[in-house]
């Protein structure tokens, strides 16, 4: 909605409003209704500043809205792992998105627009496109805290959410930016073996430098609180030390918590109990 768009409404004239797209028509009645939408079919929904967020639909009922990690794109997370098969199968709705910054959508490379209100602020315009008023929510890794962002700015646009690869401490906070900046810009080696394992993996799938340097910079140290209203299931491999601590947020909270024995940070995402728990969490 317009109201919870926070960018400069100063933007380019040719930026539109809050709910207007690069696709022809409105995407939304095809979410609800089921009708003829190519789930490999690429839209846009606008900023008011004029920034682009791409997202996919895949007709069925009760959408669910997917939203991707860090370094990662809708398809590479969601269609790649078998989510959106398995949640189209169960007669879902799916709307995947790529984050700014990431895959289709448009990169700026201030850290400012990368900060968790932005973020979030680019899903409510998604949902303001199709024209949906409330979505469940099955996010990872960054894309949590991305949806706990989202649930605190528009909370009546959330049912229910899942929150996978995430836990209390917000690994970002814990890399120093000028060593960020130094990998990122001539491989400068940093003493931090993390910052190397994320972000190499970024650079040498192509990502944009300047805009993966901005992103960290913006959701460093951001929150994994959710209104208390909205039911939360919360997600994590246990081999995976990323989400140290959720269980014990999980219990504080008085919400649900699912732990995959063996799983690392990229493998639980292709666990089908995983998904077979979502479901349930959001039948």
């Amino acid at each position: 909605m317009g109201a919870t768009d926070l960018t400069d409404p100063t933007g380019p004239p040719s930026a539109g409003s809050a709910r207007a797209t690069d696709a022809a028509g409105s995407a939304g009645s095809a979410v609800s209704a089921g009708s003829a939408v190519s789930a490999g079919e690429m839209l846009f929904a606008r900023r008011l500043d004029g920034v682009r967020i791409a997202y996919d639909v895949v007709p069925g009922d009760r959408p669910i809205l997917l939203v991707h990690g860090f370094a990662s794109t809708g398809h590479v997370t969601w269609v790649g792992t078998g989510w959106v098969r398995a949640l189209q199968d169960a007669g879902r709705g799916v709307i995947t998105v790529d984050l700014r910054g990431h895959g289709r959508s448009d990169k700026p490379h201030r850290s400012i627009d990368y900060l968790p209100r932005q973020l979030a602020a680019d899903l409510v315009v998604v949902l303001d496109t199709l024209g949906l008023e409330q979505v469940d929510v099955v996010a990872y890794s960054m894309g949590s805290r991305v949806a706990a962002a989202f649930a605190r700015l528009a909370p009546e646009r959330v049912r229910r959410l899942v929150l996978g690869g995430a836990g209390p401490d917000e690994l970002f906070e814990t890399w120093h930016p000028d060593a960020v900046r130094r990998f990122v810009t001539d491989g400068t080696v940093s003493a931090d073996p993390s910052i190397m394992a994320v972000l190499g993996a970024a650079i040498t799938a192509g990502a944009d430098r300047e805009a993966l340097v901005a992103c960290v910079g913006g959701v460093a140290g951001s929150s994994l609180d959710v209104p208390a209203e909205i039911p939360v299931l919360y997600v994590a491999g246990g081999a995976d030390s990323i989400p140290a601590g959720v269980a014990d947020l999980a219990r504080a909270r008085g919400s649900e918590y699912l732990e995959l024995a063996g799983r690392d940070h990229v493998n639980t995402l292709t666990s089908r109990e995983f998904k077979r728990a979502a479901l349930r969490f959001l039948a």
